[in-house]
């Protein structure tokens, strides 16, 4: 088998349906395409279906291709009947090394060999994942951000076995179906979106350690203030307008040390029992009496609100 074209991939297989595999399964659906699910865990099948049958408006509402079908899937229990005639395979296995590895050599053995295999992997890096294998070179990591059906961001990393090729073809497949993929120039522990939402939260752990404020107060200060700025631009073009007409160039030169003696005060918090009381007790108050279920349901309706928002004041602005 020939890979095809990036606009060409008709087939996906998605090995291991849990949170993030069941996302992806229903967004993979909503752009047109067919999926071939798997997953070993009892009940499996029926909590995909409930899956998509749950989060099928969400996607109505962000726009489906004219070809989507939510019931454009079929299951099985074994990794091999799913991935032979597939054009790409997203795999989400549980992070653990030894289990990743066995599935990686099933979907390798079972694939064609120019597929490409992507993991969803968060905490792991793809180089242990490539040991053994036959087709290395076709294995990547696409980590994308929770829930998958909704937040665009992918980002993408290669191991040390990776042929660029496979990563060029990547970018160009999630971007034709409308995900924002970005690359990774090497492996990195916790890629980038996660090093940078872990350093926000530690320092705001560190804010409740240290007593200066609840837990619900820190959670305002970032959701209504720089939260609402970096919906629209990162932080290195959320500083080059806070530059004014000088840019980024003015900041630095007149703000940049202020800057370093605010990181040399950042914290280093230790979750220590009294710390984790105060962070668990903090959200409980924070949460008003919300399950979590009310909870997802705010979050997802904020976030269709967010991108329905931001993609009709880009396309004006543009």
């Amino acid at each position: 088998m020939t890979r095809p074209a990036p606009t060409d991939v008709r087939k996906i297989a998605v090995v291991g349906t849990g949170l993030i595999g069941a996302s992806w399964t229903a967004y993979y659906l909503s752009r047109g395409l067919e999926v071939a699910a798997t997953d070993p865990a009892p009940g499996a099948r029926d909590q995909l279906a409930a899956f998509i049958a749950r989060v099928w408006p969400q996607l109505e509402e962000l726009g489906l291709a004219a070809n989507a079908d939510p019931d454009r899937w079929t299951f099985a229990k074994d990794v091999e009947s799913v991935v032979g005639d597939a054009d790409f395979v997203q795999e989400n296995a549980p992070e653990r090394e030894e289990i990743k590895r066995d599935v990686f050599a099933r979907i390798d053995a079972g694939a064609a060999s120019d597929v490409v295999i992507a993991s969803s992997a968060s905490g792991m890096l793809m180089t242990p994942l490539q040991v053994r294998l036959k087709h290395p070179e076709r294995c990547i990591l696409s980590h994308p951000f929770n829930p998958p059906h909704l937040v665009p961001l992918v980002e993408l990393s290669g191991g040390e076995q990776t042929d660029s090729t496979a990563l060029d073809w990547s970018m160009a497949f999630y971007e034709a179906v409308g995900k924002v993929p970005i690359r990774l120039a090497r492996e990195m522990p916790g890629h980038i979106a996660s090093r940078m939402q872990g350093a926000m939260w530690r320092e705001a752990v560190y804010l409740v350690e240290q007593g200066i404020a609840s837990v619900e107060d820190i959670d305002k200060a970032l959701a209504y203030g720089p939260g609402l700025r970096m919906a629209a631009f990162g932080p290195h073009m959320t500083f080059h307008l806070a530059g004014g007409s000088g840019g980024l160039q003015h900041f630095i030169d007149h703000i940049g040390e202020s800057q370093v003696r605010r990181w040399k005060t950042l914290g280093n918090p230790e979750l220590t029992p009294a710390v984790r009381e105060k962070l668990v007790k903090g959200v409980a108050a924070e949460c008003k009496g919300r399950s979590i279920a009310d909870l997802e349901a705010e979050r997802d309706a904020c976030l269709i609100a967010v991108i329905k928002a931001l993609g009709s004041a880009r396309a004006a602005a543009r």
